[in-house]
């Protein structure tokens, strides 16, 4: 996200908002705010516009301050709506991450490696079924593997939720993402 539209939307402007009080035009604030790096006459009078140094205005923040820690951590806890919710371990992360805007890599990964796992649960607690008929097992073994899915979902969870208050990042996390 650029600077420009970061303060833009702080201020809560339309673009043609902005371009009538800097005097900057619509397509201009744009392209600003698709990466184009403002300069001279158009730094000015949007830095004016919107109370900011023009230091601020071309500063980038860096990639650990973009990223909002305790959203990140209420994003991937929310995943555990899972044991009351079949796939709410998938659609509670994905609401609230686009509702809050707060759309990046790990928000991305959060939500990949729940959809990876519930497939996997689910392949995994067919075959327990399978099993256990054609061996004759007793009737318990699919909701033991159940159980420890879920074991094994919390601690991917947790864990990852320890690892974004250290180091703002996924302890456990794909290469890979779905979104």
């Amino acid at each position: 996200m650029s600077s420009l539209l970061r303060y833009r939307e702080k201020l809560n402007l339309t673009q043609e908002e902005l371009a009538s009080k800097s005097g900057i035009s619509v397509r201009t604030i744009q392209r600003i705010e698709s990466g184009t790096k403002p300069k001279g006459y158009t730094l000015d009078s949007l830095s004016k516009a919107l109370g900011i140094t023009k230091s601020d205005l071309l500063k980038e923040k860096s990639e650990s301050e973009k990223i909002n820690k305790e959203l990140l951590k209420h994003i991937n806890l929310s995943s555990i709506l899972l044991l009351f919710m079949p796939l709410g371990s998938i659609i509670m992360p994905l609401i609230i991450m686009y509702w809050k805007k707060e759309v990046n890599d790990i928000t991305k990964k959060i939500v990949s490696i729940q959809i990876l796992w519930t497939l996997i649960a689910v392949i995994l607690v067919i075959a327990s079924s399978f099993l256990k008929n054609m061996f004759s097992i007793s009737n318990q073994l699919t909701s033991l593997t159940i159980l420890f899915l879920i074991l094994i979902n919390l601690y991917i969870i947790i864990r990852n939720t320890v690892e974004i208050e250290k180091n703002n990042k996924l302890h456990i996390a794909l290469k890979f993402s779905f979104l």
